[in-house]
């Protein structure tokens, strides 16, 4: 395992109230792990604590704030050109258990055929799942897992998944090699939903780990904006539309999905999708996947 080469990449905006714990965890690591760290112009102070601190942190400030897929693709960039075998993408606010990385890599190796893998993320305290993500990994989105989880029959086993918030992902190399990185289109949210969608048109399969475990520290509810189901399942449709080279016509999508009467609901219901640049994404079809090294 020691020869494996796992790199983690955390993208930083005003971090500073979780730098020693999600940091410190990295260091407690039963596997070696090199991380490197992209900050979108934070203002608190963290820049200088993480270097002085962490000094083995490969620290890359951006000058500017690049939103979430595209710092990170920086980051991926660097990894996969120093080896890396591995990339794991953690959220700042996030902190993993010292065999986290460790679990997540041996079923990689196992399970070749998963290109992201995620662990359980549970809430700051661990007194639950993440709020979020136990809705991503709900009866009818994940079939087995629940009943796996009560009868405690999950260990060493792996659930194939359409979706995961990309708060800890661990991203084998053949699927930066086909996927490539985040489509910078999407400045903050839904460049998972995004990621994912070309992850599963690669032909790879995203997948959850019960028996690893990372901790994600955020509120439960988004700033006291609420989702409906319907919200929810309408932005995943609009998404996986936009990131299909063979279904690149919006327009069209939209005739289909919703009648005249409701489109000023669909206007409210568009507004869900953070920051998507349509032209660019029409005009760049193939842009999604990546030959070789070159990134968005």
């Amino acid at each position: 395992m020691n020869s494996i080469s796992v790199y983690i990449v955390i993208v930083t905006y005003n971090p500073k109230k979780w730098i020693d714990r999600c940091f410190s965890s990295l260091r407690e690591s039963s596997i070696p792990l090199k991380t490197i760290v992209i900050d979108n112009l934070s203002s608190d102070g963290s820049q200088g604590v993480i270097q002085e601190k962490y000094p083995e942190v490969d620290f890359i400030d951006a000058q500017q704030n690049l939103g979430f897929g595209k710092g990170n693709n920086i980051g991926i960039k660097k990894a996969y050109d120093a080896g890396a075998d591995y990339v794991f993408l953690l959220n700042q606010d996030a902190w993993i258990e010292n065999d986290t990385i460790v679990k997540l890599v041996e079923m990689a190796n196992q399970n070749p055929e998963y290109g992201v893998i995620s662990p359980m993320h549970l809430n700051g305290n661990g007194s639950s799942l993440d709020y979020n993500f136990s809705y991503y990994i709900a009866v009818g989105l994940s079939k087995i897992l629940f009943s796996d989880m009560y009868l405690n029959t999950y260990e060493n086993k792996i659930y194939s998944q359409k979706f995961v918030n990309a708060a800890a992902w661990l991203l084998t190399r053949k699927c930066i090699e086909n996927v490539g990185g985040f489509n910078p289109s999407f400045f903050h949210y839904s460049e998972d939903d995004n990621y994912c969608q070309r992850v599963l048109y690669h032909g790879f399969k995203i997948g959850v780990v019960p028996m690893a475990r990372i901790y994600h520290d955020r509120d439960s509810k988004i700033k006291g904006v609420y989702f409906t189901n319907f919200q929810l399942n309408f932005k995943r449709e609009m998404i996986a539309e936009l990131s299909n080279p063979n279904k690149m016509d919006v327009l069209k999508f939209l005739f289909r999905r919703v009648r005249i009467q409701d489109w000023k609901d669909t206007i409210v219901k568009l507004k869900i999708i953070s920051s998507i640049d349509l032209k660019s994404i029409s005009r760049n079809k193939k842009s999604s996947r990546i030959k070789g090294k070159t990134f968005l």
